[in-house]
């Protein structure tokens, strides 16, 4: 009786409070609790937190004042004891100095650590034993109990960092966190000097919201204040510099040093052991305009190029003595000063000491000749015919290749388009569910034509749209006769064009993942010897019938052999190698078995998204990978998935694409359970509006 009566008086409340606000509702994202929330509870809530700097100070003793408010999206008002608006915020505050001539900051809130290794040492922190008054309406003023040393620069840029969290828990809205940066000179000149090499659009490329600390400290606008190089990891001795820290996590793996037999490891709070050893940067780790882009807006983007130094590329060339000279070409380096002198931004030619030219990935080289396979036409392609592909292969200046100059041209046929799988192209194909036969042979015309007649045919009793898609791959040197000479091999990228082979009306295969969206991470996806690089072709192998069987019984690893064969329907295999890590709980370890028995394994995959809580291998986000809205349209009635590890196998294709992430027992007995002759019904629970839908099950904020 007392639980209904407040539920009703809560109800009451939050109907009065949606009445008198009257303001139209944010609009929240898919990945936000409140966007599920009803409208009352939102109303009276009012979720999100936003933290606005709006002066700092420093007088002349050294005392630091910030300014500042907190207010929900819409701009209302919060207060921090969560009196006058639901969820108290906690709040930490940092202060630090950009000196004139420096491009780093030095924090002057900073705290005392004990470790191992370094004993006790002074590290960049948050102020402690400050005085926080409220000014206004959500508005207040902090007076920091640290102080500017003496004799501090008042002309040089300082900047105030506020972080911190809103706790909604109580409405299951959960946490929400937030953090931000305000730069000023205390001689009230104009702010001339700045840090802005990097900006957070770079890394929520990958990392979706990068965060830490338990997810209230984010953005680099914030991590420069205390990453600084006065901050050093007493029990390993590693620099905390955030350009050392970061370029070395996502070296991880490739780490001289983790290669060497060290593993490269920071103790952070608690004693807790974050060890990036087994990192594996989804992209190559040459490509740092990832990172450094030109395309967020930061207005020193180029500092990489422009400055060069031991300390930043010591971090990833971590074999490397610039104080003795070994393992550096130019000898010993006394200081950074003559760095510049043969690490110029870019040189006259790929594979030289620039900095760009230093990192240029092979197939990347604008020596390459290019390769760029176009299909035409496809003829002759209804049900029982051997279709005939009219094709060019040209270069990146337009230019006829000749087919002799290809290592490999292919085509795969695979259909019909609602579903790829299942269909036989003749007792003599072994591959499931898709044909590949070689074009190297075709005759070309002197306009560059070049037509491709199948061996095989349409299936006779074939429906629908079918798909053909073509890989190629050429070698080539280049820089011959010089110390930088090398062979590249390097693919094409994949066309796919689809037919009706009965006469019905065109029906390409639905989008899911567009390759766009890997290459948030991997920048330019290519796998397979570089003959495979779109998704739209990927699926044409990666299908619901074919497993690893046919390399099982080569495999390199003796263990291997004894295993049932692994599933690679892409869904499935792309949800479980970017479990990766999250898999080991369960004991599912997804393992390949690749060309020529290759044994990978995927258990040390982190993926990369960051949890609200602030750590990399949160997978709420379908989004990141999905195209349009895919992940709400549940594959009720596809084909079904072979799976012979699984615990359900064959398994039916909502079950497949949902269990390829959770991997325990009971979900597969939920699938299963609520599985019948008739089919999945998933639907009834999770499909887009429902109350489980896929979405609302995956807020993440």
């Amino acid at each position: 009786m007392r639980r209904v009566a407040k539920s009703k008086a809560l109800t009451m409340i939050f109907g009065v409070a949606l009445g008198l606000t009257g303001a139209p509702r944010k609009a929240y994202s898919p990945h936000e609790k409140a966007s599920y929330a009803p409208e009352a509870v939102v109303a009276f809530v009012r979720p999100g937190l936003l933290i606005h700097i709006n002066s700092a100070q420093i007088t002349g003793d050294g005392t630091i004042i910030a300014n500042y408010s907190i207010t929900d999206p819409q701009g209302l008002p919060l207060d921090i004891a969560g009196v006058n608006v639901p969820g108290p915020v906690s709040l930490s505050y940092v202060a630090a100095v950009l000196p004139n001539d420096q491009t780093q900051y030095t924090a002057y809130t900073t705290r005392q650590a004990t470790g191992a290794v370094s004993g006790t040492v002074t590290q960049a922190g948050a102020d402690s034993g400050g005085t926080n008054t409220a000014v206004g309406h959500g508005s207040y003023q902090y007076v920091f109990k640290t102080k500017a040393p003496q004799g501090f620069d008042g002309n040089a840029t300082h900047t105030i960092g506020i972080y911190g969290s809103r706790d909604l828990t109580e409405f299951d809205l959960g946490t929400n966190f937030a953090s931000a940066t305000f730069n000023f000179v205390p001689s009230e000149a104009p702010v001339s000097h700045v840090h802005d090499e990097l900006r957070t659009a770079s890394c929520n490329t990958c990392h979706d919201e990068l965060s830490a600390h338990g997810g209230s400290r984010r953005g680099v606008e914030l991590c420069v204040l205390c990453h600084t190089p006065q901050t050093v990891d007493p029990d390993t001795g590693n620099t905390l510099d955030l350009k050392v820290m970061v370029h070395k996590i996502h070296m991880g793996s490739r780490l001289p040093s983790v290669q060497s037999g060290t593993p490269y490891q920071i103790i952070g709070f608690n004693g807790t052991i974050n060890d990036w050893s087994t990192v594996i940067y989804p992209a190559d780790v040459r490509r740092c305009e990832t990172c450094h882009s030109p395309n967020t807006g930061a207005t020193q983007y180029t500092a990489y190029l422009t400055r060069p130094s031991g300390v930043a590329c010591g971090a990833c060339h971590d074999n490397v003595n610039f104080a003795t000279g070994a393992g550096h070409p130019g000898g010993p380096q006394a200081d950074d000063s003559k760095c510049s002198l043969c690490h110029i931004p870019q040189g006259e030619i790929d594979f030289d000491a620039s900095i760009k030219g230093s990192h240029v990935i092979p197939t990347d080289s604008q020596l390459l000749s290019g390769l760029f396979v176009e299909i035409t036409k496809v003829a002759n392609a209804m049900a029982g015919s051997q279709p005939v592909v009219s094709f060019t292969v040209k270069d990146k200046t337009g230019a006829n290749v000749p087919l002799s100059a290809l290592g490999s041209l292919s085509f795969t046929m695979a259909g019909p388009t609602t579903d790829y799988g299942y269909s036989s192209f003749g007792s003599d194909v072994t591959t499931p569910g898709y044909l590949s036969e070689s074009a190297l042979g075709s005759p070309c015309g002197s306009d560059g034509v070049c037509n491709y007649t199948f061996k095989h045919s349409v299936p006779v009793k074939a429906t629908g749209s079918y798909s053909i898609g073509v890989e190629a791959r050429r070698t080539e040197v280049i820089l011959p006769g010089t110390t930088t000479e090398q062979s590249v091999t390097y693919g094409a990228i994949n066309k796919v064009v689809s037919f009706s082979v009965d006469g019905s009306t065109l029906l390409p295969r639905r989008t899911v993942v567009a390759t766009t969206n890997c290459n948030r991470c991997h920048a330019a996806l290519s796998v397979h010897g570089s003959l495979r690089n779109q998704t739209v072709y990927c699926i044409f192998c990666h299908n619901p019938s074919n497993t690893d069987a046919a390399q099982r019984a080569m495999a390199d690893v003796p263990s291997d052999r004894n295993m049932p064969p692994q599933g690679i329907n892409f869904n499935l295999m792309v949800h479980r190698i970017h479990s990766g890590v999250n898999l080991i709980a369960d004991n599912r370890p997804y393992v390949v078995v690749g060309f020529g028995g290759s044994h990978n394994d995927f258990s040390t995959v982190r993926y990369p998204a960051f949890s609200p809580a602030g750590a990399p291998g949160e997978r709420r986000n379908c989004a990141l990978c999905h195209s349009g809205g895919s992940e709400q349209n549940l594959p009720i009635g596809l084909n079904t998935v072979v799976d012979p590890q699984g615990p359900i196998n064959p398994v039916q294709a909502v079950t497949s694409a949902c269990t390829g992430c959770h991997v325990d027992t009971a979900t597969a007995s939920h699938a299963l359970a609520n599985t019948t002759t008739l089919g999945e019904s998933c639907v009834v629970c999770h499909s887009s509006g429902s109350d489980f839908s896929v979405s609302k099950v995956h807020a993440q904020f």
